[in-house]
């Protein structure tokens, strides 16, 4: 038997609707947005309700009465007589067991849900593919502690794609979320009773947070080992992962890794380079964030990249710069003269520019040191394999061209352009997961950026290949439009008040975008399809080695 706790209440001000209800409670009780309540309603149904706001009222008539009543301002004075008081909550509807929606009645008993009711409530029954996101804590007394599942065909495919997960640097644990989502992935496909298979492909934007996943987080204690068992996921590292660091002589100057030659004797780290015979057409990417409202770069790269172009012979990073070298000399070389010799000049200090600062631009890839092409690595990608592709030390403008070739890379992939694998040999999906989301697709990116125009291309049609983004920002309202309106599912994270007051907030009650502002570590809204409401969830510590110094 479920506890009574309050009635509806219905005023002239405050009717009960099909949306929304208010009941009122003793003051003493507890209660949190996000508790799920009940109510007995007509033909024996029962309607559910998720507390929203909770306001507690005297029958003062002013702040003036209170202060009078204490003896005009006596903080130390107890008055004669207590106020009346209580409790009153605002309730959002959440469903209804028999399909019943018209408005709860005044003076209808309101009490607490048991975990069935919860479930029931906030959509969690019956999951058909279910994937856990974490467990949400409900009622300071008689505690419910309750598992979440995500239906998985509702952020991987077929129903629905993509996840987006905002929160402040460091206080909204944004990496741990993501990796403890591909971990019960990697779980639930490793049991093989799946039609579907997946593969994963992070990539680290800073320090060394992801550059130990099969290693074991020693720091996991018994609770920690508990809530994994709880939510049906193993509190072991990742398997079968391979990490991709940049190629440098001196691999401290261009990774925060410290374990490559460990890494490598067990055969899971390699070097990447790229070659200008195999790469020079991906030289658009390194453009990705300059503004060119003629193209005049995309036509230069288009010239470069042409068969017929004297650049068609050239073999090596080198011969490809004393080539550019004679194009941006003044007067009539017989070259191109459709493109200014302005522009090649611009073209030419930027790339130069690059150049100059990242050594992965290397033409002799030597396998028995195990160098590769990040291209090739991703071709022969399998089912169920983590490849941690390291950019973190590298310059914005390289770090861009990297994510720009994977991306590229998975796509052609799926589409069948890299090799002849047959689909059967491939991962059915493929999960790549990016921090600082808002350097490829922001809104402030050009309109014409081949980074931006390919992840618009698999947050709109990457779910019916099999391309699944779980991107991470700290404000999600500088994302652009339409990758953030393509993802199925949203966590927000610790954030700022200044970003709860933006548009993409419009339709969270003020309460929960109060709370987005103190949430802990450790601790998500999540909103999602198929879930009935915002979900306040918690998630357990990462399973992988912690790194406290970076």
């Amino acid at each position: 038997m479920t506890k009574q706790i309050g009635k509806i209440i219905a005023t002239e001000k405050s009717p009960s609707t099909v949306d929304e209800f208010y009941f009122w409670t003793v003051k003493d009780l507890i209660l949190n947005p996000f508790d799920v309540v009940k109510i007995n309603h007509l033909k024996g149904s029962t309607t559910f309700g998720v507390v929203e706001e909770i306001s507690h009222i005297t029958d003062g008539a002013s702040y003036l009465a209170g202060f009078i009543s204490s003896d005009f301002g006596d903080v130390t004075a107890k008055p004669n007589t207590e106020r009346i008081g209580m409790n009153y909550i605002k309730t959002r509807v959440v469903g209804n067991s028999k399909g019943i929606y018209t408005p709860v009645l005044d003076g209808s008993s309101v009490s607490l849900a048991d975990a069935s009711d919860v479930k029931k409530a906030l959509g969690l029954s019956d999951t058909k593919n279910p994937l856990p996101c974490g467990y949400i804590k409900m009622y300071e007394e008689d505690t419910l502690t309750i598992p979440v599942n995500l239906d998985a065909n509702f952020i991987i495919g077929p129903e629905g794609a993509h996840l987006n997960i905002s929160g402040i640097s460091g206080l909204a644990s944004k990496t741990s979320y993501a990796m403890f989502l591909l971990k019960a992935i990697q779980d639930k496909y490793e049991k093989g009773n799946n039609k579907d298979s997946v593969a994963f492909i992070v990539v680290n934007v800073k320090g060394r947070d992801l550059l130990a996943l099969d290693e074991p987080n020693e720091e996991l204690d018994e609770k920690d080992k508990a809530d994994y068992e709880l939510l049906n996921v193993g509190s072991s590292p990742f398997n079968n992962v391979k990490y991709y660091y940049p190629f440098d002589n001196n691999q401290g100057n261009s990774t925060y890794g410290k374990d490559f030659a460990g890494q490598k004797k067990l055969g899971k780290a390699f070097k990447y380079k790229y070659t200008f015979a195999e790469d020079k057409e991906k030289i658009d990417m390194l453009f990705s964030n300059i503004d060119d409202p003629n193209g005049t770069m995309e036509s230069i790269v288009a010239h470069i990249t042409s068969q017929s172009s004297e650049f068609a012979n050239l073999q090596t990073w080198t011969d490809f710069k004393e080539k550019l070298a004679e194009y941006k000399q003044k007067g009539d070389t017989g070259k191109d003269k459709e493109i200014s010799v302005l522009s090649w000049r611009k073209f030419s200090r930027h790339f130069n520019r690059v150049l100059e600062k990242s050594t992965i631009f290397n033409d002799n890839v030597v396998k028995d040191k195990k160098e590769v092409r990040l291209t090739e690595e991703i071709e022969n990608i399998s089912k169920n394999d983590v490849l941690v592709i390291d950019i973190a030390k590298l310059d914005e403008e390289t770090q861009g061209f990297v994510f720009g070739d994977i991306v590229n890379a998975i796509y052609e992939l799926k589409l069948g352009q890299l090799n002849d694998r047959s689909e059967e040999d491939l991962p059915s999906k493929i999960i790549v997961f990016i921090d600082e989301l808002n350097k490829y697709a922001s809104k402030e990116s050009p309109k014409n950026s081949p980074i931006l125009r390919r992840m618009l291309e698999i947050t709109e049609r990457g779910r019916s290949l099999g391309i699944i983004l779980f991107g991470a920002e700290q404000f999600k309202s500088a994302i652009h439009d339409r990758v953030k309106g393509n993802c199925s599912t949203h966590a927000y994270g610790r954030t700022n008040a200044i970003e709860v007051s933006k548009s993409d907030y419009q339709y969270i009650p003020p309460v929960y975008k109060s709370m987005m502002t103190r949430l802990e570590q450790g601790e998500y809204i999540i909103q999602n399809p198929v879930f009935r409401s915002l979900l306040n969830i918690k998630f357990p510590k990462p399973v992988y080695k912690q790194f406290k110094n970076g």
